[in-house]
């Protein structure tokens, strides 16, 4: 007999659940703004501040060692990446490791734009990830530390060497300030402001380590480099991008919005708090999975699950797979519909189910209530279809 469920009768105080731009964070108001200085250029010495407080913040919660340098770049973490493997690329072999939309669009761009020679590709489909044990040292790599359209994440830095050769360039725009990252392990690391603190989008942030910032002036690239990308400027390195001095025009507007989502980390207790509400939502979505009978985490692996970015599939084994597409664009709907949870779908190229942001500035109790809604509206939507 099929599971009769009765309509929930409390909603989630927050429906947010974009995985970009995400949810701001607890308490958050357009007040928080008022500080901005718009009208301002961003060269002025206040502007400068400002840039070089979110460089410093982000520094300091993310644990970032003294000698690596922090910069704020154009074009958000694609930007970032973008400008890396540019700058970077090209004097060794390179690894890449691809299992979801953005590490694939990083070997896209390294095969068919750079026209890189020497690449070894390690692809495996969504939920899963490829043996990161297969890294050659003597070459660069390139990989995403968490797949926010599949749900799985890098387990740890262990299989990266500490005597390596080549760099590594990481992609951790949803791990940053959600994970703890192995520094040490990281020669490039990118994020954006717009992921797990929940600051507005367009603007990218990039990490070097020393032997990073040496490639920059050892290694020249065989191509033209656009202005946004540059990072040297007459065979040194631009030291004033690491301190604040931009390369184009940032949004101060969106610098005032930064601060506040870094400040907001650092009083709640900076990375181990934000880390903690991470793992406490993954654990409201474990505990509502081990009791489903039609849904079940992407990434099966437990070690390899994604504390920030969950996605979920259908699994009901009474009903034909073939209908599981409309299904969940259904229950999507409907979630939207009643303002529940907005934008909980699955990403357009993974199998067909729902993807929650779950990183610290969505409460728990939030997930909890879209939770019962998921359940009540997946019996809603298949009574018949059964």
């Amino acid at each position: 007999m099929l599971k009769q469920l009765t309509r929930p009768q409390q909603k989630p105080l927050s429906p947010y659940f974009s995985s970009g731009p995400c949810k701001k964070r607890p308490g958050w108001t357009l007040s928080q703004l008022e500080n901005a200085l718009v009208g301002r250029s961003h060269r002025s010495q206040a502007g400068k501040e400002k840039l070089l407080e979110v460089i410093t913040l982000s520094k300091k919660i993310l644990q970032i060692p003294e000698e690596y340098k922090v910069a704020i770049v154009p074009g958000s973490d694609t930007g970032a990446m973008e400008m890396a493997m540019w700058s970077l690329l090209g004097p060794r072999g390179i690894d890449v490791f691809a299992w979801e939309n953005f590490s694939h669009i990083w070997l896209t761009d390294i095969v068919q734009e750079l026209k890189l020679e020497n690449v070894r590709k390690f692809v495996s489909d969504y939920g899963t990830i490829p043996d990161l044990e297969k890294t050659n040292p003597e070459h660069d790599v390139v990989f995403a530390w968490n797949g926010t359209s599949s749900g799985v994440r890098v387990p740890n830095g262990d299989w990266i060497d500490d005597n390596r050769k080549g760099l590594t360039l990481c992609d951790a725009t949803s791990a940053a300030f959600a994970m703890q990252l192995p520094w040490k392990k990281l020669d490039v690391t990118t994020w954006s402001w717009q992921k797990t603190l929940g600051g507005e989008a367009a603007h990218g942030m990039i990490t070097l380590s020393p032997r990073a910032v040496a490639r920059l002036t050892d290694h020249t690239p065989a191509w033209p480099m656009p202005k946004i990308f540059r990072m040297v400027n007459k065979g040194a390195v631009t030291e004033t991008l690491f301190e604040g001095e931009t390369i184009n025009t940032p949004s101060l507007l969106a610098v005032e919005d930064a601060l506040d989502g870094l400040h907001w980390a650092e009083q709640i207790g900076g990375l181990t708090t934000l880390i903690k509400r991470c793992s406490e939502n993954l654990s409201v979505f474990t505990e509502w999975v081990e009791k489903s009978t039609w849904c079940t985490f992407l990434a099966e692996n437990a070690s390899i699950r994604s504390e920030s970015s969950v996605c979920l599939k259908i699994t009901d084994p009474d009903l034909d797979p073939a209908l599981y597409p409309d299904l969940a664009k259904t229950i999507a709907k409907k979630m939207q519909d009643t303002n529940v949870a907005l934008d909980c779908g699955a990403y357009r190229t993974a199998p067909p189910g729902f993807r929650f942001w779950s990183g610290a500035t969505i409460d728990k109790q939030d997930i909890s209530l879209a939770l019962e809604w998921l359940d009540y509206f997946y019996y809603e939507t298949v009574t018949d279809l059964k």
